[in-house]
């Protein structure tokens, strides 16, 4: 089966090379990904594959069935969604829609999947069981398409026993792939705070409540929370990349905002720092004369890999490429909807490298120049298919 696969990867390697370049000329922002669902939809009924469209929207369900399909399901997971971000490259499938651009990687993920979809269709008299492809959107900005996915039942009738993802890599080669077993990606929360207090004159601070000194001494006591109150062992971020205090050299603004992410991987300290971040916002604010609005938007929840899965998927890509081309990960403080998924069923989340460092291809993702060498498709769309079946065994 192995080598079939392989030989079936090369048959369809520049399709879906030509897949890629046209997803990632058309970029669509989360959850308005209309024209990317019509071309996912085309294909799928092209090549005879069994599909219902409209989860969320845009979202994809398909299925291949192989014989005596209920005797096992299994989900593959594909996101479809782009970044707001202009690019800038000279490559001839460079994006055509303004301010829009593939920079995360979906659009290898989506065309992979179509190979994907390809290999094992045209192997179902070979296996047993029921593969799910989810061709999912919205994965870059709250809530998450998959949680939407989720509670649309994407994953029932038939209901799926376990899913597998996988995501480009840029800091490992083409060729090869990465995998961690357990906690690997944390949760995500977004903060929003208003400082509000009464502006003036820069001379007269006497006058004034200073919404700039007010919120210096916010964003310094909400660090403190994290860095004295976390337990050592569980790592967190909190970081403050927005403020605005539209006030001037001479001019005290009536009110500060700020915005920033807290990032964890314990679900009870999680909610144990937000209690406190909100509260000692509020009560400094208080205390300096002014008031505070503390707002906490629920982000995706951690990632963690479900070890018996991940094991197998680490086995056969072992066994597919070479155990060396296969990498242990490191824990990230980045987060993935995917995360949803691994809270349902037994997951495993994977990476593929797509770096070729010789070539000048290692752009970081959501940079305006981020590309991949197209060979790293010939490699997703034959791991993926050889773990799918493994995992139907």
């Amino acid at each position: 089966m192995k080598e079939k696969i392989k030989v079936l990867a090369d048959k369809h390697f520049k399709e879906v090379v030509s897949h890629r370049k046209y997803l990632h000329a058309n970029p669509e922002l989360s959850f308005k990904e209309f024209k990317t669902s019509e071309y996912i939809q085309k294909f799928l009924s092209k090549n005879n594959i069994e599909f219902k469209p409209g989860y969320v929207k845009t979202g994809i369900v398909a299925h291949i069935k192989g014989r005596n399909p209920d005797k096992k399901v299994i989900a593959l997971r594909a996101d479809i969604d782009a970044l707001p971000i202009i690019e800038k490259s000279d490559k001839d499938y460079k994006s055509k829609i303004e301010g829009v651009m593939h920079a995360c990687g979906h659009d290898v993920h989506t065309s992979s999947m179509f190979g994907v979809c390809k290999i094992l269709d045209s192997l179902k008299d070979e296996f047993e069981g029921t593969i799910k492809i989810i061709f999912q959107p919205g994965e870059e900005i709250l809530p998450g398409g998959a949680s939407l996915m989720i509670k649309e039942d994407a994953l029932k009738k038939p209901d799926a026993e376990l899913i597998i993802g996988q995501h480009v890599y840029p800091q490992l080669e083409v060729g090869n792939v990465g995998f961690r077993k357990g906690m690997y990606m944390a949760s995500a929360d977004e903060i929003y705070v208003t400082v509000k207090g009464k502006g003036g004159h820069g001379a007269l601070p006497n006058k004034c409540v200073d919404t700039i000194l007010l919120a210096s001494h916010i964003i310094v006591a909400l660090q403190q929370i994290i860095s004295r109150n976390a337990d050592p062992t569980i790592p967190s971020v909190l970081t403050f990349g927005n403020i605005e205090g539209y006030g001037a050299t001479n001019i005290i603004p009536e009110e500060v905002k700020i915005k920033g992410t807290f990032r964890t991987f314990d679900e009870k300290w999680r909610a144990d720092a937000k209690k406190k971040m909100k509260k000692m916002a509020e009560m400094l604010a208080e205390a300096m004369g002014g008031s505070c609005d503390f707002n906490i938007h629920d982000g995706y929840p951690f990632l963690t890999n479900d070890e018996t899965t991940t094991q197998l998927a680490w086995d056969s890509a072992n066994d597919f490429l070479g155990e060396d081309k296969v990498h242990p990960l490191d824990l990230r403080m980045t987060s993935e909807d995917f995360a949803y998924y691994s809270h349902e069923m037994p997951s495993c989340f994977y990476r593929l490298g797509i770096a070729n460092t010789p070539k000048g291809i290692n752009s970081g993702l959501h940079t305006n120049n981020f590309d991949i060498d197209h060979e790293a498709l010939r490699t997703s769309i034959g791991l993926m298919s050889y773990i799918a079946l493994n995992m139907l065994k």
